[in-house]
C-alpha cells in the first residue's frame, strides 16, 4: 500500500480535472451565455489550457512501448465512438490517441535542432492547407468529416463549439513531449502554446473568419520560450557535422 500512495497522489491532480472537463462538457448548455469576446475569453484562458493540461499530466508516459497501439487504438475507438453518437467519450478518446501518438514520434528525433525545423516547416504547411489544400475542401465541402477529424470545445451557455483538427493536437503532443527529451523548457512551453491556441481563436473572431491555421501560432509557442536553447542545439549540431 505504500508503494502505491504516490501513485495515487499523481493520479488525483489529472482524474480530478478530467471529472471537472467531462461535466463541463456534459452541462454547458445550462450554464449561463456569454458574449462573444466573453466566450473567447473563456475557451482560451480556462478551458483550452484546461483541456491541455491533460496532456501535461501524461508526459510521465511518455517513453511507454505501449504509445503506438494505444495510439491507434485509441484513434480507432474516438471515430468509432462518435460514429456511434458518444460524442463526448470520442472527443477525449481523439486527445488520448493524439497525445499517445505525438509522444511516440518524437523518440525519432535524435536532437531538438530536427524538432525546432519541424517546427519552422509545418506552419507553411498548415496555412496553405487551412486555406488553399485539403483542410480548406473538407471544412468548406464535408464539414462532417472535419468533425471527426476535430477536437470540440463547446462554449457556455449554448450549443456551439470551437474545432481544432487533430494534427494541432498531435503537434502540441509532440512539442511538448520534446521539452523533457531534450532539456527545453516544459511548463512555459506548455503554457505559451496552450495559449497560443487561444490566440488563434481570438484572431479567428476579430478578423470575422470562419477558421485559422492553428499551427503556426503553436509554433511560435514552442519556439520562442526555447529560442536560446534550441540555437545552441543547431550550434551543436552544425560543429559535430563540421568534424
Amino acid at each position: 500500500m505504500g508503494g502505491a500512495t504516490p501513485v495515487l497522489r499523481r493520479l488525483a491532480a489529472p482524474a480530478a480535472l478530467l471529472a471537472v472537463l467531462v461535466a463541463y462538457y456534459l452541462w454547458h448548455e445550462s450554464l449561463p451565455k456569454l458574449s462573444t469576446w466573453g466566450d473567447v475569453a473563456w475557451l482560451s484562458v480556462v478551458l483550452v489550457p484546461a483541456v491541455f493540461a491533460l496532456v501535461y499530466f501524461a508526459l510521465p508516459l511518455r517513453t511507454s512501448k505501449w504509445l503506438l497501439p494505444a495510439g491507434l487504438g485509441l484513434l480507432l475507438a474516438g471515430f468509432a465512438l462518435q460514429w456511434l453518437g458518444v460524442g463526448l467519450a470520442g472527443n477525449f478518446a481523439k486527445l488520448g490517441a493524439t497525445t499517445a501518438l505525438g509522444f511516440w514520434f518524437v523518440s525519432f528525433f535524435e536532437t531538438a535542432a530536427w524538432v525546432a525545423l519541424v517546427a519552422l516547416i509545418v506552419p507553411w504547411v498548415d496555412a496553405y492547407s487551412v486555406w488553399r489544400g485539403p483542410t480548406h475542401t473538407i471544412v468548406t465541402e464535408q464539414p462532417h468529416v472535419f468533425s471527426a477529424l476535430a477536437f470540440a470545445f463547446p462554449v457556455p451557455g449554448a450549443n456551439g463549439v470551437a474545432k481544432l483538427g487533430l494534427p494541432d493536437l498531435f503537434f502540441f503532443a509532440l512539442f511538448l513531449a520534446a521539452c523533457p527529451r531534450f532539456g527545453l523548457r516544459t511548463r512555459l512551453t506548455w503554457l505559451t502554446m496552450a495559449l497560443s491556441f487561444g490566440a488563434t481563436i481570438a484572431l479567428a473572431v476579430w478578423w470575422n473568419l470562419d477558421g485559422l491555421p492553428a499551427l503556426p501560432l503553436l509554433a511560435l509557442g514552442f519556439l520562442a520560450p526555447n529560442a536560446d536553447l534550441l540555437w545552441r542545439a543547431f550550434r551543436s549540431r552544425d560543429q559535430a557535422l563540421r568534424k
